[in-house]
């Protein structure tokens, strides 16, 4: 138990240190989570771990050859007519064996064909990996961009109301306006100042979302690219069906499932294989050096030279139907995988046809956010401008200045939200990352 605390308390790998000075893009913050994001690693020993069950597949290829030493030291009863002579011998043999399997039909090469597949799945796995970790940094990215949006938009909202409550206070100094006035312009203020404070909490939590994801310490201090400077997409890119097949050509998740149909039917030759047989070759040679003595004569010592050779055909006739239930095991796995790739597919449609009307109504709604921000702008302004001639009363510049924040604040939100349903498009369809494309053929 003490060592499994001590292998919790083990020093962490150390953290992403992110330059204060420096505004990062998307691009540079998911280069950073690629190089620290602990499930890349995971993904990529796992990769290698394949990779080197492929080299163990192939070496059955090869012959295997082993260096033995024998020693050996016995004393035994010789049986010589109707006496027993007591015989001493002590040898030393130092061989070479070799073994090689000459022949099989499939067993070997089913094997590699498996060990191919599965580090083609790993690969992907390793694709798919880094596809959820793009998507996970980048929305974490767009939820700190809204959340500096909105506390933007509070303290633009919190000027107005400072505004506000100062004509508010000069106007009942000048005895134009009434102290109720005055105290509903200061609610107002007071209001907007809480409401800021909320949004720069909510910066803070988003600032540590995002500096955790990408592997840093959460209380990091760093600058991100403003959401003014990205641009926002003004209409679909393509059409759904054309979403659709391109998620189905390239989702990692998708590829892995149909590498692992590969190695189904890799498994299934290996299990027929064992019906037929196999010629194997096994030797070795060396010398050996032996004492001898029989009885209480003198010893002698020898030294000779010593060899086998051996050729084996081996055909397993009966073996209480297990080579039957190997085969049948293997087609059920790879029918299996066949029915959980139908599944993903489904999956994948429904998703990518999800994210498809998430972002043509994330448009449509930036779209009218920008333009309810526009009207309430010069709502507003208007409001406060005929205030200043006694035309307006304060509540209707109040009711004015809190349309205008709540327009500001969906603004950023709807911007923000098409961002996000972009990134979310691509990672359903596969686009966030570059996978190498076959024909799969299940």
């Amino acid at each position: 138990m003490q060592s499994l605390q001590q292998g919790a308390q083990a020093k962490a790998p150390e953290a992403a240190q992110l330059d204060v000075a420096k505004i990062y893009t998307l691009a540079d913050l998911i280069d950073v989570a690629q190089l620290h994001n602990p499930e890349t690693r995971v993904a990529w020993q796992q990769a290698k771990a394949r990779a080197a069950g492929l080299g163990i597949a192939r070496s059955a290829l090869y012959p295997t050859i082993s260096a033995v030493a024998l020693a050996i030291s016995l004393r035994q009863a010789a049986l010589v007519g109707e006496y027993f002579n007591r015989q001493t011998e002590g040898v030393f043999e130092p061989v070479l064996e070799v073994e090689y399997l000459v022949f099989d039909v499939g067993g070997r090469s089913g094997e590699i064909d498996a060990a191919k597949a599965e580090l083609l799945a790993a690969d992907l796995h390793f694709n798919d990996t880094h596809r959820k970790v793009i998507d996970e940094v980048a929305s974490s990215y767009y939820r700190l961009l809204n959340a500096q949006g909105q506390m933007e938009a509070a303290q633009a909202n919190l000027a107005n109301a400072k505004a506000v409550e100062d004509d508010a206070t000069a106007r009942l100094a000048n005895g134009l306006a009434t102290k109720p006035d005055e105290l509903e312009a200061t609610a107002a203020r007071a209001q907007a100042e809480y409401d800021l404070q909320s949004a720069e909490g909510a910066v803070e939590i988003a600032r540590g979302d995002l500096a955790t994801v990408v592997g840093g310490e959460p209380d990091a201090e760093f600058k991100v690219q403003g959401i003014d400077e990205l641009k926002l997409p003004s209409q679909m890119a393509a059409s759904v069906d054309e979403d659709m097949q391109r998620a189905f050509r390239q989702r990692p998740d998708l590829l892995q499932q149909l590498a692992r149909i590969r190695a189904d039917d890799a498994a299934i030759k290996q299990a027929r294989s064992t019906y037929f047989p196999e010629l194997s070759f096994k030797g070795d040679g060396g010398e050996a050096r032996a004492y001898g003595q029989t009885n209480l004569y003198n010893g002698h010592y020898a030294v000779g030279e010593v060899w086998t050779a051996e050729l084996e055909l081996k055909w397993t006739l009966f073996d209480g139907a297990r080579r039957e239930y190997r085969i049948a095991k293997a087609k059920a796995d790879k029918k299996t995988t066949q029915a959980e790739i139908d599944t993903l597919r489904d999956r994948i449609a429904n998703e990518v046809w999800a994210a498809y009307s998430n972002m043509r109504t994330a448009l449509r709604q930036q779209q009218a956010a920008a333009s309810f921000l526009t009207a309430s702008q010069q709502s507003y302004e208007a409001a406060h401008e005929s205030y200043g001639y006694g035309v307006r009363n304060l509540l209707d510049v109040v009711s004015a200045q809190k349309t205008l924040a709540a327009a500001r604040s969906q603004d950023i939100a709807a911007r923000t939200q098409l961002l996000l349903q972009v990134t979310n498009v691509a990672f359903r369809t596969g686009d966030m990352v570059a996978t190498q494309h076959w024909t799969p053929t299940p």
